[in-house]
C-alpha cells in the first residue's frame, strides 16, 4: 500500500486550506482506485482520451481535474464532467468552454495558466498578456465559464531562488488581478502552483492547491511530474 502511505505523507506536509491534486496521468485505473480508498478525491489528467477512460471507471464523487495544453476540438469531450480546467491559454479557449458548457447546462470553472518559466515549451499567458485579456471585457459576456484563479509551473532547475522568485511573480500578479477585476468575486480564489518537486517552496508564495504525482504514485518512464 505505498501509495496510500506517500498520499499520507504528502497531505502532513501541506499548508491549512491548501488543496491536493493528485496527478494521475500515465497511471493505471489500480492506482486511483488505490488513492480514491484513501479518501482522495481530486485527481489531475492531461489528456483528454485517459481521462475519459478513467472518468467513466472511477466513482462519480471523483472531482477531475484537467491539467494539460487543451485543444479547442476536445473541450466538448471535457465539459459535460470537469471539475476545474488549470490550463486556459488563450481568449478563443475560453470562448470555446463557454460554447460547450452551455449545451451541457454548465458552467465550468477555469484557471488561467500564467506562462513564467524559463522553458519555452511551456504554454500559458505571459503575465501582461493576462493583463490585457482581463482589461478586454469580452471574458465577462461568457455566462458559462468563470475564472476562479491562476496556474503557473516553475522552472525545472535546481535553483530554488529563481522557483520562489517565479512562484512570487505569480503570486503577485494574482492579488492584482482579485483586487483590480474580481474585487466582488469571492470566487477568485485559487492559485495552482507547485508539482512533486516544488510544492513546499509554491506554498511560502501563496498556492492555494498542488499537483503531485510522483511523490504518490511514484515515477512513471515517461511523462511524469516532476
Amino acid at each position: 500500500m505505498m501509495i496510500a502511505e506517500n498520499l499520507k505523507k504528502v497531505k502532513a506536509t501541506l499548508n491549512p486550506g491548501v488543496k491536493l491534486v493528485a496527478v494521475s496521468k500515465f497511471h493505471p485505473i489500480a492506482a486511483l482506485r488505490q488513492a480514491y480508498d484513501e479518501g482522495q478525491r481530486m485527481f489531475g489528467e492531461s489528456h483528454v482520451q485517459e481521462v475519459l477512460i478513467k472518468q467513466q471507471a472511477l466513482p462519480e464523487d471523483v472531482e477531475w481535474h484537467f491539467i494539460g495544453h487543451l485543444q479547442t476540438n476536445k473541450v466538448k469531450q471535457l465539459v459535460p464532467f470537469v471539475s476545474l480546467i488549470h490550463s486556459v491559454d488563450s481568449m478563443k479557449l475560453l470562448r470555446e468552454i463557454d460554447k460547450q458548457a452551455q449545451k451541457c447546462g454548465r458552467v465550468v470553472d477555469v484557471l488561467l495558466q500564467i506562462h513564467v518559466a524559463a522553458e519555452e515549451t511551456k504554454f500559458g499567458f505571459a503575465p501582461e498578456e493576462a493583463m490585457q485579456l482581463l482589461q478586454q471585457d469580452e471574458w465577462r459576456e461568457l455566462k458559462h465559464v468563470h475564472i476562479t484563479g491562476l496556474m503557473a509551473m516553475a522552472t525545472n532547475t535546481e535553483d530554488e531562488r529563481q522557483v520562489e522568485c517565479e512562484f512570487e511573480q505569480v503570486h503577485q500578479l494574482f492579488e492584482t488581478m482579485k483586487n483590480r477585476f474580481f474585487a466582488n468575486d469571492a470566487t477568485f480564489n485559487q492559485l495552482s502552483m507547485g508539482m512533486s518537486g516544488d510544492y513546499l517552496l509554491a506554498q511560502k508564495h501563496g498556492s492555494t492547491m498542488v499537483r503531485v504525482g510522483s511523490l504518490i504514485f511514484g515515477e512513471r518512464n515517461y511523462g511524469s511530474e516532476r
